[in-house]
């Protein structure tokens, strides 16, 4: 998605991603991965909640993510152990959303061009 970031703000739009992670353990994401866009908190998921696309992580794939030293609670700082739902959602000046990708299967996820040719089609 860096990648797209300068073309977006030449057409006038900015990319944020919105994460339940705390802001300590984004700015580490941000430096490792060298992101050129915000990054903004969601405590609890309280937003994708309020969207629909908040999940909680069942028993079974918590043991999975604890045996690779994921710990959803201690990320972000609530042991609600909920994530949201892979989203892209291109919104326009006047806060309306003008395209939406969602799909519960995480490894599916828009090309970064699609979001780039998505707002272009808003001009």
């Amino acid at each position: 998605m860096r990648d797209i970031v300068e073309p977006l703000r030449e057409l006038g739009a900015n990319l944020v991603a919105i994460t339940p992670q705390l802001a300590e353990h984004n700015q580490s994401l941000i430096e490792k991965h060298r992101l050129n866009f915000d990054m903004l908190s969601d405590p609890g998921n309280a937003y994708a909640a309020e969207l629909g696309l908040r999940f909680e992580v069942p028993p079974d794939v918590r043991e999975i993510y604890s045996g690779f030293g994921i710990v959803l609670p201690k990320s972000n700082g609530d042991d609600s152990w909920t994530l949201p739902m892979p989203a892209r959602l291109v919104v326009d000046g006047g806060g309306i959303v003008r395209v939406a990708d969602i799909d519960p299967d995480y490894t599916r996820r828009p090309e970064p061009q699609k979001t780039l040719d998505d707002v272009k089609k808003l001009r």
